[in-house]
């Protein structure tokens, strides 16, 4: 089974049992929610859609944007990620997976950032266990 792993270099810190995951943050400047749905595949994970609630530094809206419920939707096509590389600060504040509608820090599964490691990746990944989520 393909699922989520989380960690860095290739070593695993976290496997999640996921086909489909949301990866959530607050722009470090703007304060501003972003959101984007990822699709897990063996090429790496696909980008399906993106949410934004503004715009602002770093943050443009793409012209064939849609305002729904408060937020513009959007596509990027782009080709498999894998792996998805994270900056993570702790001043800049964590990144959320979420999954079946329920959304948790990812310091859940790999801990606080840290300035030691400013970095986590993300990577679709054969499941070496039935679920192993911290």
């Amino acid at each position: 089974m393909i699922g989520l792993c989380l960690g860095l270099a290739g070593s695993i810190w976290a496997q999640l049992p996921v086909a489909n995951f949301t990866l959530a943050w607050n722009h470090s400047i703007e304060k501003i929610r972003w959101e984007e749905d990822y699709r897990v595949t063996a090429q790496g994970l696909v980008l399906e859609q993106a949410r934004v609630r503004g715009n602002g530094a770093g943050m443009e809206i793409p012209n064939d944007a849609r305002l729904e419920n408060g937020s513009w939707h959007f596509r990027r096509h782009l080709p498999p990620l894998q792996p998805l590389q994270l900056g993570r600060t702790p001043q800049a504040g964590d990144y959320q997976l979420c999954m079946d509608g329920e959304c948790e820090l990812v310091s859940r599964w790999v801990g606080p950032a840290n300035i030691s490691q400013p970095f986590l990746q993300l990577w679709s990944c054969e499941m070496t266990s039935p679920s192993h989520d911290g």
